[in-house]
Formats: C-alpha cells, sequence, structure tokens
C-alpha cells in the first residue's frame, strides 16, 4: 500500500511528530505508514485522513 501522508503533511505544514499527536500514535507508527510498512486499521486510517483534512482514498493507495 502507498501513501500520500508525507505530501499531505507538507501541505499542512505538520511534523511526523505532529501528526501522530494528534492521532494518539507515536511518531514511529507514522514513519511505517509512510513507507507503506504498516497497515493501518480503520479506525486509524479514518484518524489520520481526518487530521490531514482529506479522505481515506486521498491518503491510502490501495494497489
Amino acid at each position: 500500500m502507498k501513501t500520500r501522508i508525507k505530501e499531505l503533511r507538507a501541505r499542512h505544514d505538520m511534523t511526523q511528530e505532529d501528526l501522530a499527536r494528534k492521532v494518539g500514535v507515536r511518531r514511529e507508527t507514522i514513519v511505517y505508514l509512510e513507507k507503506g510498512k504498516y497497515n493501518p486499521s480503520l479506525k486509524l486510517a479514518h484518524d489520520v485522513a481526518k487530521a490531514l483534512k482529506s479522505t481515506i482514498d486521498e491518503v491510502f493507495i490501495f494497489d
């Protein structure tokens, strides 16, 4: 799975730490999500998308 988290974070001038705090996870989780090494739960995917003011489909690319 690919993500646009890094791109969307940059658009909102948000660090990995900022996003992690907003969604209630550790920064490492955001790193793994950005690298596509971690498949999030539906709740986490929703929380990340909401924090980035996007939809799940815009943030996560399922191939």
